[in-house]
């Protein structure tokens, strides 16, 4: 049974791809050499894969850059010498048209500068004014938009640093109130305490302990008024002759 008819189109898969170009360089390359050898025939071939690598076959001893010069020359003699001197005669003429454009800008850039202007007529002079007015004109608005340009930006900067500069003060401002208000409230809070404190104390005052202090009973002041150190001297000296005598004073009874 025959093969089938291949439909030539780039295969997808890459691996058969590979494989296909391999066979059939192999195959191509037999069939090069099979002719120079049956056909005694001048055969040079150059295969380039799809990497570049190149794979070639020359049939002839002098190798592959004779084949190629040999090659060059026969195809420069069947070129038509008619339609090779037309074509030089066409880009000569190319040629000079570029040339005289740019002598021609040349020529007027020099005059724009205020260069070789001693040649030229009272006409040419007026034409060349009007030409420099309106590329001064010209220059001066481009100049007014771009000054204008730069002013709206500095203006939008200058709108977003202030925005930044308000934001700022104003978490600046609440920081100090917030501050502000702990400080105020821990004095608050300390104050209270001792406030406390106080009136803890005055409602209930501390126990004196028995022993240590007492206070003085009866009138101080009677007391204090009622002193007489003479009298005072006969008693101790009544007590003291009591004492010896065996007998307690009356107060101590």
């Amino acid at each position: 049974m025959g093969r089938g008819k291949v439909e030539l189109k780039r295969i997808e898969n890459k691996i058969n791809r590979q494989v296909t170009f391999a066979k059939r360089r192999n195959g191509l390359l037999k069939k090069a050499y099979e002719l120079s050898v049956l056909c005694d025939a001048e055969i040079a071939l150059l295969i380039f894969s799809n990497r570049g690598k190149l794979y070639e076959f020359c049939s002839s001893p002098s190798g592959m850059a004779k084949m190629v010069d040999k090659y060059r020359k026969h195809s420069y003699e069947t070129m038509d010498p008619n339609q090779s001197a037309k074509d030089l005669q066409e880009k000569y003429q190319d040629y000079l048209k570029l040339k005289s454009r740019v002598e021609i800008l040349q020529h007027s850039q020099r005059h724009l500068l205020g260069e070789e202007l001693a040649e030229m007529g009272v006409n040419e002079l007026e034409q060349l004014e009007r030409q420099v007015d309106a590329s001064l004109r010209e220059i001066r608005s481009k100049k007014a938009r771009s000054m204008l340009d730069q002013l709206s930006d500095l203006k939008t900067k200058e709108e977003m640093l202030l925005e930044t500069n308000r934001d700022l003060r104003r978490k600046l401002e609440e920081s100090d109130a917030a501050l502000t208000q702990t400080l105020w409230g821990s004095s608050a809070a300390e104050h209270s305490s001792q406030q406390q404190g106080m009136s803890s104390y005055q409602s209930n005052p501390p126990t004196q302990e028995a022993g240590f202090f007492k206070p003085l009973q009866g009138n101080v002041a009677l007391q204090m008024s009622h002193y007489n150190p003479a009298m005072t001297n006969a008693s101790n000296s009544a007590t003291t002759s009591q004492n010896v005598n065996g007998f307690f004073p009356g107060w101590m009874v």
